[in-house]
């Protein structure tokens, strides 16, 4: 047990509960890039890095370049979450939004 935690195969976090901190709305977002070279996906990357609300960030082999998981407050903060700091990513193209209605498995952030 020692050797993995070591090594860093095991590690150890705190368990937040997303409600109880006012982050009870999650919404998926596509989003589709207008350049996809290496330089823009780098761009990109190190930009929603920096967005505090973007919980996950997964490049994808789709039909859309990038899955993000969006924690806020409620859909009015979404709302502006995604038109002032997603949208003005570099080189968004355009982005679709799945808002989730309730959380069946989640492990927490």
């Amino acid at each position: 047990m020692r050797r993995l935690e070591q090594t860093g195969v095991i590690g150890y976090r705190a368990m937040l509960d997303p409600v109880r901190l006012g982050l009870a709305h999650v919404a998926f977002v596509e989003v589709r890039l207008s350049d996809t070279r290496e330089a823009a996906l780098q761009a990109f990357n190190a930009a929603v890095r920096q967005v505090p609300e973007v919980e996950e960030c997964h490049m994808m082999a789709s039909a859309f370049d990038y899955l993000l998981k969006v924690r806020t407050a409620d859909i009015a903060a979404y709302r502006r979450v995604l038109g002032e700091r997603i949208g003005a990513l570099p080189h968004v193209a355009s982005t679709s939004t799945y808002v989730a209605m309730e959380a069946v498995k989640d492990t927490g952030l």
